[in-house]
């Protein structure tokens, strides 16, 4: 993923996420992968990951089971 750093980097990684879950790289129900992970496979601070998720999370893409991880919600 090309980012470009001259502008908000949360929003980028948020729309690479949205197009995998588009894609159906993650499938509805199944855990989505952890915000470390996530972090380095962009090569961003988990911090980043972090926002982008919660920005899924708040468009109802992503659910968090307390204690489990974070998922995909069905569509």
């Amino acid at each position: 993923m090309d980012l470009d750093r001259s502008v908000p980097v949360w929003p980028q990684v948020a729309d690479e996420l949205r197009r995998r879950l588009d894609a159906g790289q993650y499938a509805p129900g199944t855990r989505f992968p952890a915000v470390v992970e996530l972090a380095g496979e962009l090569d961003v601070a988990p911090s980043t990951v972090q926002k982008a998720v919660a920005a899924l999370r708040e468009e109802g893409r992503l659910y968090t089971v307390l204690g489990q991880g974070s998922f995909v919600a069905e569509r």
